[in-house]
């Protein structure tokens, strides 16, 4: 692995060098073990440890297959599919392999009593398997968590509803928390210059995904002038809902946690914001069986107070059962609920008399199609949305990375350094660099 991140960082080594440079028979990855689903039957999830169950080690480098590349990774993040997959919640994922692996003898790699975690990644490519075109050794690209096959018509239209689509890294093996990744090419994206290895690598899943959830016709189809309301508007998922509410004309109300979240939001440009802790909401009683409908009219009058008197156009859905009830109610007639991930619980409980009487709609929405995920990478590119990294981690530590998101200890995204042996490397445009430098400077309020 020297050689090639000597060639990675040499920065002008030619591509046909990178196509030339020898691959290890192993490589490092985070992993979870089969054999250790059990091991935290009787533990409250909040409980669940992830620094017991991921394990970093030598896994075999799989076999490169058609329209398939290997990546060397430099940086990596956490996602909560990587604490799902780590406390085998809701189920292990190690199903989803196992069923994966039943689709070809190709896809049958990926069903292995270890699975290599994580969905986003920076890098560069090293190989590409038989068919692929666009892409070639040497380039710096990030990646998408989509793995589509396509074989089917019903993914053509839009890609998220290919009976195979799958998240990679979490209903696939190969994951991105290693030093190699195994994708497909029609994963790749290019690597925004302007940013290092561990901020470029942060964008990736939250990024496509808001932008599929809040701005495309497939999720909210936000307009200018749209009021958005925003859970856990300054975490890895909600800080870019802000920053798409903000650029495209709408205005958020940003709800947090925290004073010190609340000013991660006003310095983005955020004006109206609610501390849900601060005012105290409670919307479910102690023993978490009932909803006060009385904290829901108490939340929505808080909005109306911001809002001049409206309500809301869109709700950026995320926390679920613990929230989803106060959402329906402050949406306006005809708004709309988008809602993904379900972190506080899947059962969602809301009284449907202010859904169907008022004609509101609930529009799920998952990840993101290969298109909006390019078009939400190609405004990083442009330096118009901003990663939210709040802090990173090396890849021995990302037991430790994946409990600070799994117990809510971080701000914004968690990174973590794969074959990057530090932080600050991979800028290759300087002047576009100091104009980021300035926004993340502002969005930190410094």
């Amino acid at each position: 692995m020297q050689q090639i991140l000597d060639a990675i960082m040499a920065g002008d080594t030619a591509p046909e060098d990178f196509a030339n440079l020898p691959l290890p028979e192993s490589y490092r990855a985070a992993t979870v073990h089969k054999d250790e689903v059990g091991m935290f039957e009787g533990v409250a999830t909040r409980d669940k440890d992830p620094r017991k169950s991921l394990h970093v080690e030598d896994v075999a480098l799989p076999e490169l297959g058609p329209g398939e590349a290997y990546v060397a990774v430099m940086a990596s993040a956490i996602n909560y599919n990587t604490v799902w997959t780590s406390i085998f919640e809701p189920v292990p994922t190690f199903g989803f392999l196992e069923r994966y692996g039943r689709l070809s003898p190709l896809t049958k790699r990926h069903d292995l009593p270890y699975h290599v975690v994580g969905s986003d990644l920076a890098g560069v490519v090293l190989r590409t398997g038989p068919g692929v075109t666009k892409w070639t050794p040497g380039q710096e690209v990030v990646a998408h968590c989509l793995s589509v096959e396509l074989e089917d018509s019903d993914g053509h239209n839009d890609t998220m509803l290919d009976p195979q689509q799958r998240i990679w890294g979490f209903e696939t093996n190969f994951g991105g928390l290693a030093h190699i990744a195994l994708v497909k090419t029609n994963q790749l994206m290019p690597k925004p210059d302007h940013l290092t290895w561990e901020e470029a690598a942060s964008p990736g899943l939250v990024n496509s995904t808001a932008y599929r959830q809040l701005v495309s016709a497939n999720g909210g189809n936000m307009k200018q002038g749209d009021n958005v309301l925003i859970w856990g508007a300054s975490g890895g998922l909600g800080g870019f809902a802000t920053q798409y509410a903000l650029n495209g004309g709408a205005t958020p109300i940003c709800v947090v946690s925290s004073e010190e979240k609340a000013e991660i939001c006003r310095n983005m440009g955020a004006e109206l914001i609610i501390n849900r802790n601060a005012e105290g909401y409670k919307f479910w009683n102690d023993e978490g069986t009932q909803q006060d409908p009385r904290e829901w009219k108490r939340f929505g009058s808080k909005i109306r107070e911001l809002t001049g008197g409206e309500d809301i156009d869109i709700v950026f859905e995320h926390p679920g059962r613990e929230t989803f009830g106060a959402s329906v109610y402050v949406t306006r007639k005809g708004g709309v609920i988008t809602t993904c991930a379900s972190t506080s619980g899947y059962m969602h409980e809301y009284d449907n008399r202010y859904l169907w009487m008022n004609l509101k709609r609930i529009v799920s929405s998952h990840f993101a199609n290969y298109r909006e995920s390019w078009e939400a990478n190609r405004l990083v590119m442009q330096g118009k949305i901003h990663p939210t990294l709040s802090r990173t981690y090396r890849l021995d530590e990302v037991g430790q990375a994946a409990l600070d998101v799994h117990r809510n200890a971080h701000q914004g995204k968690v990174g973590v350094l794969c074959l990057a042996p530090e932080e600050g490397l991979g800028v290759r445009d300087a002047e576009k660099r100091a104009k980021h430098e300035a926004e993340i400077n502002r969005f930190r309020g410094v």
